[in-house]
């Protein structure tokens, strides 16, 4: 700025002065004065127009520097007021009086160590003449001008300004002559506006510019757009530069309503996640909006329940969703994500809530007193961070009342106004739908999980044949129920039944049609049928279902479904397998080999008239066996032979235990959200050996029983299992006895010592016995009975060549 009074007009130096000279800093005189009124910077001008050197004042009181009875109107000032201008006397080092006019500008601290200070800045009461005074230049000049206008020299000094312009910034004309944009507009914006106009000055071509700007005739932040144009005489000379401003803000703040309405609709409701989409709401309001967002719902909705009530208990019991700030890492926020807190009923929250309204409520000090009163802590955070005005927004979707959105502003200083008011409902009704549609779908998701969990295996039983580990995975709930299950069924003789299959389709219908499917697998199972005569029965359940299904909604109801069943023998290490239009399971041998056995696929269940083959396998022990439906190795952007060439790769590589395998199998073939469901079984098989099995050939005489029961004292003693010798010697007894009378030869003797003591009778009769209540008189009859009385269990099982009668009873405890 330059700096001249009256006085000093007729110095050489500055009538010398001329339009296109450079600036010069050292004819600028420039204070500054910290919080204390104490000097603590003196330009070479501040020394020109005093006369005194900077090591005489910097330090020392600027009422010092005040001629009169200090502290003048100007130091009151300077700490109440964001900018001062007046005449002021000054007091010149030879002592005698000076007349300027004073303009000071308070300094914020720019950091915790900076104390802020004030920019005293003194302006000329009269200035040289220039050809810019020219009365037609000046008429070419505000004739240009369409809005808020000043003219600048080619030192960048103000020269002229209209009335608009002294309105604007709040300064009369004669307290901004002679001074530069950056020291009328003390911050970063005048210090851009400068470089600008030289810039223009230097090119001669008008410059453009948008400003936000915090002018004394506003009140609060404004958005100018600003025209700098050359001025040029009669010959085409740059003579100075006209600034040409228009206020935008309406339409500035309009379009950023709209680009807010437009980015709350791409980022509001990305997932179905209610968490997440809460947080969106949050994080999209912030900071256009507001400079503190929470998001608080009422507890029943994360339930998944409909609150329909008209207005809420007292007090509103909320659950803190979300909340997002303008200060990083949201610091002290009173409620924590997750916790639940009551809101009296005079809060902003509670009576938002009350009366299904939107409602905007400035921070008065009697409302403080009454935050205060309820809550202590929030009350203190908002008043040391200088909350000043609240916007609550209910948030409702589908006639349901969900919780409230709070939007806060402490940094802002412009309250919130109506046009607020309607872009927070704006985005709020975005939100809430979202938020109920994620809350619906949550619901329906977890009892669609509910159901498929209680359809499916909750525990897999314990059993010696094979060790093993499953995989569920249920598609969205969007896409249904599906109707993919596994099982795991112990059979007699220590084998095991692992099973798959998959119900075509989704929905409750599919999932009920593999509940009733599984149901019918176990009952066939515990009936000890070979796998295809199982699938035979099971497809001819399906048929039954698909005429109930048929007749009960009047179309078509046909119901497919397919199925593998395997049955699996830790003696003889054999396997058999039986699959109706179900996926080959996979066969991984000890040595790093993986096959895909060939089972013939038969039908889907439900086609009817069809036999099922059943193939029979020798594993090693140590094998492992995949079961596992078709959403596994199948995906509409690849074809099944690559994922079965990827189920290969993976089965072949070692693993450190079963569930680690079927981890990897999951998160190499499946992308992250599978079109279908996928079950997935895997066995990693065992052996019996001859340490665990006795096997006897019986002759077909009578006399062979006493020989039976020594063998079997024998092999108990050496199993170390003496105290069950009694109860045994009892059952094979029986049984064999039941073999020679009934049966026919061959006739064989089993022992194993599994996880229980297994006693099998084979012979080459297909009769079944049965168990039935022998009269008081009758001298047969009772020996089945005695055998089930003394045994866990006792059963039969039909075999190629004739039947098994085995009985099954717990060992002795040590």
């Amino acid at each position: 700025m330059n700096v001249m009074t009256g006085s000093e007009a007729a110095d050489d130096d500055r009538a010398a002065w001329r339009p296109e000279d450079p600036v010069d800093e050292s004819a600028t005189a420039r204070a500054t004065v910290d919080p204390n009124g104490i000097v603590t910077g003196w330009s070479e001008g501040a020394r020109r127009l005093l006369g005194h050197r900077s090591a005489e004042v910097i330090g020392r009181p600027a009422a010092r520097l005040l001629a009169g009875e200090p502290p003048s109107e100007a130091l009151r000032s300077l700490h109440t007021l964001p900018r001062w201008n007046g005449a002021a006397t000054l007091l010149h080092r030879d002592g005698h009086h000076l007349t300027v006019n004073l303009l000071a500008h308070r300094r914020e601290p720019h950091s915790e160590d900076d104390g802020g200070g004030v920019w005293l800045l003194v302006s000329p009461l009269a200035l040289p003449s220039s050809p810019l005074q020219d009365d037609a230049l000046l008429r070419w000049a505000f004739t240009q001008s369409p809005a808020t206008s000043a003219l600048y020299d080619t030192g960048l000094r103000l020269r002229r300004a209209n009335a608009d312009m002294e309105r604007v910034i709040g300064l009369p004309e004669a307290a901004m002559q002679g001074l530069r944009v950056s020291e009328i507009v003390v911050d970063s914006e005048g210090d851009r506006t400068e470089q600008c106009m030289r810039r223009a000055l230097e090119t001669g071509e008008q410059q453009h510019l948008q400003q936000v700007l915090r002018l004394a005739g506003h009140g609060s932040e404004s958005v100018w757009s600003t025209s700098l144009t050359p001025v040029k005489d009669a010959g085409g000379t740059v003579r100075g530069v006209l600034l040409s401003a228009y206020d935008v803000t309406e339409e500035h703040l309009a379009r950023r309503r709209l680009a807010l309405l437009n980015e709350a609709s791409i980022r509001i409701g990305s997932t179905l996640d209610l968490a997440r989409t809460a947080q969106e709401l949050a994080d999209v309001a912030i900071p256009h909006l507001a400079d503190f967002v929470t998001v608080d719902l009422l507890p029943a909705i994360e339930g998944g329940d409909d609150p329909r009530a008209s207005s809420p208990p007292s007090p509103v019991m909320l659950r803190r969703v979300a909340y997002q700030s303008v200060l990083e890492g949201c610091p002290e926020v009173v409620v924590e994500r997750g916790t639940v807190a009551a809101y009296p009923d005079e809060s902003t929250a509670a009576r938002c809530l009350s009366t299904g309204r939107p409602l905007i409520e400035n921070v008065t000090a009697s409302a403080m007193d009454r935050v205060a009163s309820q809550t202590p802590d929030r009350a203190e955070r908002m008043r040391r961070y200088g909350f000043h005005s609240v916007l609550a927004v209910p948030m409702r979707a589908r006639g349901i009342t969900l919780g409230v959105a709070t939007f806060s502003r402490h940094r802002r200083p412009e309250p919130f106004e109506r046009d607020d008011l309607l872009l927070g409902e704006e985005i709020t009704a975005r939100a809430a739908v979202c938020i109920d549609n994620a809350r619906r779908y949550d619901r329906e998701r977890r009892t669609s999980l509910t159901l498929q969990s209680s359809l499916l295996p909750q525990r897999l039983p314990p059993q010696a044949a094979v060790d093993v580990a499953s995989r569920y995975l249920p598609t969205s709930a969007q896409a249904g129920v599906g109707g993919d299950w596994f099982d795991v069924i112990p059979l007699s003789g220590a084998r095991v039944a692992l099973v798959v299959g998959d119900v075509v389709g989704h929905g409750i219908q599919a999932s009920a049609t593999m509940g009733r499917l599984r149901t019918a697998v176990r009952t066939l199972a515990d009936v000890d049928l070979p796998p295809d005569e199982l699938l035979t029965h099971l497809d001819d359940l399906v048929i039954h279902l698909s005429a109930e299904a048929e007749t009960a909604a009047g179309t078509v109801g046909d119901i497919g479904a397919t199925c593998l069943y395997a049955v699996y023998d830790p003696v003889s290490r054999r396997c058999t397998l039986a699959r109706a239009g179900h996926p080959v399971p996979a066969v991984a041998t000890p040595d790093g080999a993986v096959e895909f056995p060939d089972i013939p696929a038969g039908p889907p269940l439900g086609l009817g008239g069809l036999p099922f083959e059943a193939t029979e396998i020798e594993l090693p022990e140590g094998s492992l066996l995949a079961l596992y439906t078709d959403g596994l190795v199948e995906d509409r952007g690849r074809d099944i032979d690559e994922g079965l060439d990827a189920l290969r790769e993976v089965l072949a590589r070692p693993a450190t235990s079963l569930e680690t395998t079927c981890d990897t199998v999951i998160q190499t073939l499946l992308p992250d959200r599978p079109a279908d469901d996928v079950a997935l079984l895997i066995a990693r098989t065992r052996a019996l050996d001859a340490a665990h099995v006795a096997t006897w050939d019986v002759a077909a005489d009578p006399a062979a029983v006493a020989e039976t029961r020594k063998n079997t004292r024998r092999q108990l003693a050496a199993w170390g299992l003496d105290e069950a010798a009694f109860v045994t010697e009892l059952v094979v007894s029986e049984l064999v006895t039941n073999a020679i009378r009934y049966g026919g030869a061959p006739i064989q003797l089993r022992l194993i010592r599994d996880r229980n003591l297994i006693c099998e009778v084979s012979d080459a009769s297909s009769t079944t016995p049965h168990l039935r209540r022998a009269r008081t008189f009758d001298e047969g009859g009772r020996g089945l009975l005695l055998v089930a009385q003394l045994t866990q269990g006792w059963g039969t099982r039909q075999t190629y060549d004739g039947k098994t009668i085995w009985a099954e009873q717990a060992l002795p405890t040590a």
